[in-house]
């Protein structure tokens, strides 16, 4: 019988990151057929675990699927489960999951809209995070200042920030922007997603920074046809293709149970309090689409 690393099985189940699960294990938070398991602790089927004092479900941990959401994430909001400030959260808007939480793939700025990636598998969130998978982000950015191409060769060949070098993998200039313009739009890719990187890399050329939108994250694009506030459940074959890029096996998306269904339905219903209401779209066939000029 296959056996596990204990963060492992619990991040991919949805309790939390690997990182803060190894936390956990080092405090003692969890313990494995009544003891307390130390970092390393390998888990099978039939082993029971307990995590802060409740057991786990063995269902949850070795009967997994994988659900990822793709969020159209509006200025305005933060990506904190809980803001101190009272500010909205993306978790605000999401469905309600009967097992497991969603857990987010980074982070956008309060500032920058845009795609954010949710799962309910927390190894898939770390890996897609991890530098060393070597996913890139792409996003569609309007620069304001005097954009020369040799400022733009320096972002390529790389820059000193002050938590150390970055570079933009690409610099695509839009199609539709106007070079003869102090307000340019670009298409950007970097490999890494550190706090307020691609703002700031623009900003080490004397360059500013006024709209910001994360419009690709590894093979998933934003679709075209989602909207600010709303998001779209990817099918399996987007899972798939998602789970491959950080070598991890297919498992597969569940099916929507009828009380699921049924609260979604009621959710809908109701009269939203803004006019960004919240939809849901299940595994859409439509291919996304690069944001045409009009999105900006």
């Amino acid at each position: 019988m296959v056996s596990e690393r204990l963060q492992k099985v619990l991040a991919r189940a949805g309790y939390g990151s690997r990182r803060a699960l190894e936390v956990a294990i080092a405090e003692g938070q969890v313990s494995v057929n009544g003891v307390i398991a130390v970092l390393g602790t390998k888990i099978e089927k039939g082993d029971e675990v307990v995590f802060n004092g409740k057991p786990v479900p063995i269902e949850k941990l070795f009967g997994q699927t994988r659900l990822v959401l793709a969020y159209h994430k509006p200025e305005g909001e933060v990506c904190t489960r809980n803001d101190p400030e009272g500010r909205p959260t993306i978790f605000d808007r999401l469905p309600k999951l009967s097992k497991g939480r969603w857990i987010a793939v980074g982070r956008l700025d309060i500032n920058t809209s845009g795609l954010i990636l949710l799962t309910t598998d927390g190894e898939l969130s770390n890996r897609l995070m991890h530098p060393s998978s070597g996913v890139d982000r792409e996003y569609m950015v309007r620069v304001h200042g005097n954009v020369t191409e040799e400022r733009l060769a320096r972002l390529v060949e790389g820059v000193m920030l002050e938590d150390g070098p970055a570079r933009f993998t690409d610099i695509v200039q839009h199609p539709e922007s106007d070079r003869d313009r102090l307000n340019q739009w670009f298409y950007v890719a970097l490999m890494e997603g550190r706090n307020r990187e691609v703002r700031r890399l623009w900003e080490s050329q004397g360059l500013r920074v006024n709209r910001l939108k994360r419009v690709r994250y590894g093979c998933i694009f934003l679709p075209s046809f989602l909207k600010r506030g709303h998001f779209v459940e990817l099918g399996q074959k987007e899972v798939d293709d998602l789970s491959n890029l950080v070598e991890l096996p297919s498992l597969p998306v569940p099916k929507m149970t009828p009380q699921e269904l049924k609260a979604i339905k009621r959710r809908l219903s109701k009269k939203p309090v803004s006019r960004n209401s919240t939809l849901i779209v299940r595994g859409s066939a439509k291919s996304p689409k690069r944001p045409s000029g009009h999105e900006r």
